[in-house]
């Protein structure tokens, strides 16, 4: 349990439904599912063009010809990519910082993938950078150092629009997305 404890997200009760249901698998699949935790660290790398997590580099996306690749994504974490090629909306590349700045936990710009990501725009005819990153403090933190960054260069910057999802109440919302709803509202 204390190992289960130690994954975020999981508290003492979910570690203990952990615990309970692998008791109940049979050898077999046990001893497959802690294979497969062996060998994460052998099994997938880190894609040399996005830097996201795979099997194979360059990953399918990266080595995808029908990708759009002028226009370029920018995510925090490699898991930031999967709720955006859900939406099947978004055909391009994309380029995984590895974390936003948080100057608290003494994270600044040079500890991310910013040098990388200039590269790439510069070598590889990029035409629109989308800023996919989380609206919050750390999130609003890298946009603006990003925009900033690329502010020289030949490239549009962009970013995920913001405001009151889908099925919510005005009342509920908080200022900083009451704000970002008015700042990009759009016309009907």
């Amino acid at each position: 349990m204390d190992q289960f404890n130690r994954l975020p997200g999981i508290g003492p009760k979910t570690s203990e439904r952990f615990i309970f249901y692998l008791l109940r698998l049979p050898k077999t699949e046990l001893d497959t599912f802690a294979d497969s935790i062996r060998n994460l660290k052998e099994n997938i790398l880190i894609c040399q063009t996005c830097f996201s997590y795979d099997e194979r580099s360059p990953c399918p996306r990266c080595s995808d010809p029908k990708r759009d690749r002028s226009l370029l994504c920018v995510v925090a974490e490699s898991h930031d990519i999967i709720p955006i090629e859900k939406t099947e909306m978004f055909h391009g590349m994309y380029h995984v910082l590895g974390g936003t700045v948080n100057h608290l936990e003494g994270i600044g710009p040079e500890h991310l993938r910013t040098r990388e990501l200039v590269r790439r725009i510069d070598a590889n005819g990029i035409s629109e950078v989308i800023l996919a990153l989380n609206p919050d403090l750390e999130g609003e933190t890298t946009s603006m150092v990003l925009s900033r960054l690329l502010k020289e260069k030949p490239v549009r910057v962009t970013r995920l629009a913001q405001g009151l999802p889908t099925g919510s109440n005005i009342e509920y919302a908080d200022q900083m997305t009451l704000a970002h709803a008015l700042q990009d509202r759009k016309e009907v």
